[in-house]
């Protein structure tokens, strides 16, 4: 579904993404993981046709990004990192925008909306412009939209920011129901927890350079040095400090 191939972004002097070759195939919920500033946004913009590559390919669903844009982003659900979101409409109109920017029925649109808004308890606002919305209900009508179209492939950067405990777990079971679907679910996380829960595969990323993927089996047997401990895998493989005994006493 996604097929990335020897993949660079270069700004100036600095190197935000280094020859990055990865393939996610149809029903995968992958989980990208790295330091802020590692190249994960970035990616998840070059798969989007956000950004042109310095070199390198990005197909997905056999479709060329560049090359047939609409054709590849037609299967595409997608929540960035910042949504932005049309303030004055309400979170029902907005999602019905974005139901007719996929070609759906009207019917079909009122129905997925129906069945997402009660999912996500989005019934005592959805008729209220998003202008007023708390931070967690910006982020359910956004997951909805990226949702909504039953899309082949659903692009996520941070899917749990702002959502309360129910609200996440919820989510979780969507993102794990479109994966058993067939669809292809690419969460970018700083949670490793969640990684480490739902996902299939998970490819850690650092300095824009892909150190390891695989899966959580795989990841496991690289944790002997590191107390069989992801975050400290993560932390080992970022440079990062997993400190051994307490700073403080």
């Amino acid at each position: 579904m996604i097929k990335l191939t020897n993949l660079t972004k270069i700004y100036g002097e600095k190197i935000a993404l280094s020859d990055l070759t990865l393939n996610i195939p149809e029903g995968e919920l992958f989980g990208f993981l790295g330091p802020n500033g590692a190249g994960k946004t970035t990616t998840i913009k070059l798969i989007m046709g956000l950004l042109r590559p310095t070199s390198g390919k990005v197909e997905v669903g056999g479709y060329d990004i560049f090359r047939e844009p609409i054709k590849a982003k037609q299967i595409i659900g997608y929540v960035p990192d910042s949504p932005f979101i049309y303030e004055k409409l309400t979170g029902r109109e907005y999602l019905q925008f974005i139901g007719s920017i996929f070609n759906m029925e009207v019917g079909n649109i009122a129905a997925e909306i129906e069945k997402c808004s009660a999912l996500l308890n989005m019934e005592s606002y959805l008729d209220y412009r998003t202008g007023e919305y708390s931070h967690g209900m910006r982020q359910k009508v956004v997951l909805t939209s990226a949702f909504i179209h039953k899309p082949r492939l659903l692009i996520i950067d941070e899917p749990m920011v702002g959502l309360d405990p129910s609200s996440a777990r919820i989510v979780k079971d969507i993102l794990a129901d479109f994966a058993k679907a067939g669809s292809t679910v690419f969460i970018s996380t700083h949670t490793l927890s969640l990684a480490e829960e739902i996902c299939h595969r998970i490819g850690i990323i650092n300095h824009g350079r892909l150190v390891t993927v695989g899966t959580r089996a795989d990841l496991m047997k690289m944790t002997s040095d590191v107390d069989g401990n992801l975050e400290n895998l993560f932390l080992k493989l970022t440079a990062g400090f997993a400190p051994k005994t307490p700073i403080f006493s």
